[in-house]
């Protein structure tokens, strides 16, 4: 937990004077939902209690905005924001805990030295100060008392990791296992795999019988309008006027009214377009697209394209399996087929390896359908062959292995680790340095997890699940 309250908290440091505090303040007026009394608490972390109240105030000054939340209330985002008031609450706790203040005179400092509220001359300018504060909709107290948390945030994460000294053969060890030479042979398996125009009509048959549900594809029906303010209000320039018809539209639609009225209302000319599908390289206008992609989810709707607004109302939806004839149908079919016996041959060298039923002779005889080839890699960072993941893997395993792993075209290769080459650091390098905060950061992760153990067990943390749900209600 606590990594991800230390992350949080350095993104709300990182952002503290430009991109957090100059959000504006800005009220939803959630009325009764956050009114007094014990069930609007909704969480409780030890003795404290944070109300819905507390958090309507943290959602306000979240960068996030209302419609935001409402369109992502079913992906947790209600939970993602409670999440890291929370973890901010805790932190607030520990600081007071721990007796950690920041004084006026350190407060004072820090704003005066803000490259943001300096002139010309690097001096402090209070009219800079004051236009920030001004653009930002924020009183002075309001920004300073936020500014003094997160200085007090940044002052609990030096308390926790200050003074860390890697000793030397740390460093020597990350230094060695970063920059050791790795010598591999691979071979690229897309030479092995089956190619997608051998495959045989019966083949490609059997798939499409096994795959019927899959391979439907939607074919729609509609409608649809192109208003301009040409057709809609007679000129050719977007005036108010052109804008309050099409506010009138979007509130006769989400009245139920009905497309033939809105034809008759506002004397709009519509086409008709049968058994659309989405085809990859498809010329239609992109508007099309979008219809197309939406049309389960409205029968009516209105798309705002710029240059003009498109009606439209899906009028009838069909799945069906395309024809056995249709070329781009065949082709698909085919590169699915060919992506299945590519995952069944990968899943199964896996299989084997991890299984270490995968030997040398059955690495050479692969080899027979393809080239063995030769490579070195000379550090972690080398990628210029493989992917910075693929690598990272590489890097974790030992002589002899065998594994799978890929390029930047999304290739895949049989790898075998044929020699490990390692050096040692010298301390007068350059890298010294490079290493050695490396060599810092893992023991700071390593503290930062044992303190972890020490806050989970110190803070009990009770969610008001009911609370909760009213605040979720109140969002859809």
């Amino acid at each position: 937990m606590l990594n991800n309250i230390r992350n949080f908290a350095n993104t709300k440091l990182a952002g503290v004077l430009v991109a957090i505090l100059i959000v504006p303040f800005v009220l939803w007026g959630m009325g009764g939902l956050f009114s007094g009394g014990n069930k609007n608490n909704i969480v409780k972390i030890n003795n404290k209690n944070i109300t819905t109240m507390d958090f309507q105030k943290y959602l306000n000054t979240s960068n996030v905005d209302l419609e935001t939340i409402k369109k992502n209330i079913d992906n947790n985002i209600i939970e993602k924001h409670l999440n890291e008031l929370i973890s901010n609450t805790m932190l607030l706790m520990e600081i007071n805990d721990l007796g950690l203040i920041v004084s006026d005179k350190i407060l004072n400092k820090k704003i005066k030295e803000n490259k943001n509220f300096q002139d010309n001359n690097k001096k402090f300018s209070r009219t800079k100060y004051e236009k920030f504060l001004l653009s930002s909709n924020l009183a002075a107290p309001d920004f300073e008392f936020a500014l003094r948390e997160s200085e007090l945030k940044k002052d609990l994460f030096n308390y926790i990791s200050g003074g860390l000294n890697s000793p030397s053969f740390l460093i020597n060890n990350i230094f060695k296992e970063q920059t050791k030479k790795v010598t591999l042979n691979y071979i690229n398996l897309s030479k092995i795999y089956r190619n997608k125009e051998d495959f045989t009509n019966k083949e490609i048959l059997i798939f499409i019988e096994e795959n019927k549900e899959k391979l439907k594809e939607k074919y729609i029906n509609f409608k649809y309008s192109k208003i301009t303010p040409m057709n809609l209000v007679g000129i050719e320039e977007f005036n108010n006027l052109f804008f309050e018809k099409i506010d009138e539209i979007e509130n006769e639609i989400s009245n139920g009214s009905s497309l033939s009225y809105l034809e008759n209302k506002y004397k709009l000319k519509f086409q008709i377009e049968e058994n659309y599908i989405l085809r990859e390289n498809n010329e239609n206008d992109l508007f099309y697209k979008k219809i197309y992609m939406n049309a389960e989810n409205k029968k009516i709707d209105l798309l705002d394209e710029n240059d003009f607004f498109i009606l439209y109302e899906i009028t009838d939806i069909n799945k069906e399996t395309p024809n056995i004839k249709d070329d781009k149908f065949i082709s698909k079919v085919k590169q699915m087929l060919y992506n299945k016996l590519k995952f069944d041959f990968n899943s199964d060298l896996i299989s084997k390896i991890s299984e270490k039923k995968f030997n040398q002779n059955d690495f050479i005889e692969l080899g027979k359908n393809s080239n063995i080839e030769l490579t070195t890699i000379n550090s972690i960072n080398d990628n210029e062959k493989f992917t910075n993941d693929s690598i990272n893997y590489i890097y974790k395993m030992t002589k002899n292995n065998f594994a799978l792993v890929s390029d930047e075209n999304k290739n895949i290769y049989l790898v075998k680790i044929l020699n490990i080459n390692y050096k040692n650091i010298n301390k007068n390098s350059q890298d010294f340095l490079i290493y050695k905060n490396k060599s810092n950061g893992r023991i700071r992760d390593s503290l930062f997890s044992s303190y972890d153990f020490i806050i989970n067990n110190k803070y009990k943390i009770k969610i008001n699940e009911k609370a909760l749900e009213r605040v979720k209600n109140y969002f859809r």
